[in-house]
Order: structure tokens, then sequence, then C-alpha cells
């Protein structure tokens, strides 16, 4: 059985679950008692403040917190309240939480998540809007989930809580605070890491989408359709690790490909599977992959500006449009 449910209240539920099932689980952050997004509000009334804390506003100390947590095999859930923010804990998140097992010969697991928010369209500047997943991936030992759906977003974080090693969980703020809501199973799940999600099946054109912008993908795919063009969407819901075995199966078939996301076109995740489709399978492409992608410059703070720099269902309509000319 399933339930229609938002995603703010997907994420809410899922660490009531696993609060439950696990007492090593525990919630840090900034003001996670209130809960400025709603994502950890009512939490510490059922759990009590031993496992929800307030913490001063000091992203790379409280990061450094949750890393010695977790290293004492307690399973801390650290929420950045940005992930911009993310920027002042780099020394944990780049240097140490991913690595410490390996550098310590597995002797050191790091079994912590990191929940904080992603993207722009809510006129909140260039310090509180930007999405970071192109430079966490480069940084090794980290998991990285970006979920689309409620339905993701609850299984994928229940996965990052049991797992053993650091997990970053991206909300993006589309889905949390435009009340994007979907189908949630009732049962207690978990969705495995690295397994991507075939959203649509069609025999044109491969859209690689991830987060917001798998719904512009899905918007795009209906106008592309009045068009004779039939769009396969496929959301990797991991981008570390990816589902290479999916991508390439589904660009097998097309034979054109457009990679899609909200982060900017320079070194980011369409870079990443384009050079990975090009070099694995460059002989079944019909022609050149596109990147859709924000362009190379800070967010800008005018609305009308910030709407013309986020990507959307045009831009996917365009540069798929662009493969068949």
């Amino acid at each position: 059985m399933a339930r229609i449910m938002n995603f703010r209240n997907a994420i809410s539920e899922a660490l009531a679950e696993e609060m439950k099932r696990d007492k090593d689980v525990f919630i840090i952050g900034q003001d996670v008692r209130v809960s400025v997004f709603g994502q950890t509000r009512g939490l510490v009334k059922e759990f009590g403040e031993d496992r929800v804390f307030n913490t001063p506003i000091s992203e790379n100390a409280i990061t450094g917190v949750a890393m010695g947590a977790g290293l004492m095999s307690m399973r801390p859930v650290l929420e950045l309240m940005y992930g911009d923010f993310c920027m002042l804990a780099m020394d944990h998140l780049y240097n140490n939480i991913g690595q410490w097992r390996y550098i310590t010969g597995n002797m050191y697991n790091v079994p912590i998540t990191i929940r904080t928010t992603v993207g722009a369209g809510f006129r909140m500047g260039y310090a509180h809007s930007q999405c970071i997943e192109s430079l966490l991936a480069n940084a090794p030992g980290l998991i990285i989930c970006a979920p689309s759906t409620p339905a993701d977003v609850k299984g994928l974080l229940k996965s990052a809580i049991r797992s053993n090693d650091p997990v970053i969980v991206l909300e993006h703020k589309k889905l949390l605070l435009g009340n994007m809501k979907g189908e949630v199973f009732d049962e207690n799940y978990t969705i495995p890491f690295g397994k991507a999600a075939l959203t649509r099946k069609g025999k044109d054109v491969t859209v690689v989408a991830t987060m917001h912008m798998l719904h512009e993908a899905m918007k795009a795919s209906e106008e592309l359709l009045k068009n004779g063009i039939d769009t396969e969407i496929i959301d990797p819901r991991t981008i570390v690790p990816l589902d290479k075995d999916a991508i390439l199966q589904s660009v097998e078939k097309t034979g054109r490909l457009v990679i899609a996301e909200e982060g900017r076109i320079r070194n980011g995740l369409g870079s990443e599977i384009s050079a990975m489709v090009t070099s694995e399978i460059f002989y079944s492409l019909k022609a050149p992959i596109k990147r859709v992608a924000a362009p190379m410059i800070p967010i800008p703070g005018s609305a009308c500006l910030e709407d013309l720099y986020i990507p959307n269902k045009d831009s996917i309509v365009k540069a798929v449009k662009s493969l068949f000319d």
C-alpha cells in the first residue's frame, strides 16, 4: 500500500522511523529542534533533547563533532542548513570523512549522514542557492544521494542512516518548499545506492536528469511527444555511486543523450556522464551529447535574472530538438 505524502514529510518520517529502530541515531544541526524548513520539526518532542541537538553556527565544528560521534559507533544525522554552507566544512567533508576508512586501513567506519538543501528559485541569493554535487563528487569515499520524489528521499535517507560509510543527502528546495507530493510505500523500505530509476520509457532520446530537473524533464517529454520525439528519462537517484549500466543501456537503445542538471555546466555531472558515454559506447551515438546546466556566473539576486539562470523545461526541449536538426 502507498500513501500520498509531500517531500518534507517523507524526510521527517524516515528520520523518526530510524530513530525508533536504532537508539544510536541522533540529529544534530543549527535550529533542528525548531527546523527552518520543517524536516525535523516535532522530533525533539518525540525523542527528547538528548537526541535532537541544536548547535552553534559553526559548520566546520559541528561536522567534526558528527565525525567524532561516527567514529565512536554512533549514527549522527547532521543537518547543514544550506549546501553553500558546506564550503565552511570542506576540510572535514573533502579531506577527512570520506577518506578515513581508507587511510586507517579499514580500522574505522564513519557512519554519518549529512543532509543539506540545494537549488535556486526562492530568491535567497548567491550564498544560499547553489547546487554543489559536482564539488562533493570529486571527494573520494562519499556517497551522494540526489532524490527527486518523496518515495526516493525516504528510502535513500533510511539507507544512508544504516550505511557504515558517510552519505550526503541533497534536498532540493523546490521539492522541499514547493510542496512536491507523491506516493510513499507504507512498509519499511530502503533504496539501494547506485540503482537508477527508469522514470519514462522512450525510443528516440535519453534524458538523464536529477532532483528538480527530473520534473522539468518530464514536462519537456510531454511537449516533445507532440513533435514526434519519444523521450526516455533516467533519474540516477545517487550521483555517487552512479548507475553506469542503466545510462549506457538506454543510450545504446536511443543513440542520443541529454544530461540536465541545475548545477553549473563546467565540470558538472553532465561532463562526467558525457565522458563515460563517449569512452564506452561512442559508436552508438547518432548525434553529439548535449548538456543542460546553469551558466558559469554567480546566482543572481534579482528575481527575473534568477529565473533566466535556472535551467528548465524549455532548456531541455531546445537541447533535445537540436539533436534532430
